[in-house]
């Protein structure tokens, strides 16, 4: 059995279709301390003074006691924002970006995608580190479809 490690780096996008407007959609995605619908968050707390758009610094607790920090870089009102984690996850990079479009009055398509690049790990550590982000992801986006349709 190989014990080689090494540098992984992958990607996950995943969306959805949210029946709602594109200002309640933007509302709750864009509150970066609510995150009701991310699964697992215990509590989210602002680190910096500024609470949206580029600059703005978050602290995630999950259920599971791991802590991640967050930095926006990125932000387009009501159409997408990008953010950093810069410490928490087993990565050496973590850049994702959410962002939103009107399909129709009540329709609105949220797109969540990442890249990463890992430490270093063996590549059975890093497909199941890649599956959970994937359902991550996935089941998240479902918890804001439903917050959303459900309201």
């Amino acid at each position: 059995m190989s014990t080689d490690t090494d540098f992984h780096y992958g990607t996950v996008k995943k969306s959805t279709k949210i029946n709602s407007s594109s200002d309640k959609v933007w509302e709750k995605i864009s509150n970066i301390i609510g995150l009701s619908w991310l699964v697992g968050v215990k509590k989210t707390i602002f680190l910096s003074n500024e609470k949206r758009e580029i600059g703005a610094t978050r602290k995630i607790t999950f259920d599971d006691g791991n802590n991640v920090f967050e930095t926006v870089v990125g932000w387009n009102d009501k159409k997408y924002f990008s953010y950093i984690a810069t410490n928490g996850l087993p990565l050496r990079a973590y850049h994702a970006t959410i962002s939103m479009q009107s399909i129709e009055k009540k329709l609105v398509k949220v797109t969540w995608q990442s890249f990463f690049n890992s430490e270093k790990m063996s590549k059975k550590e890093f497909l199941e580190f890649h599956k959970f982000m994937s359902d991550f992801y996935r089941n998240s986006l479902v918890n804001l479809k439903s917050s959303l349709e459900n309201s």
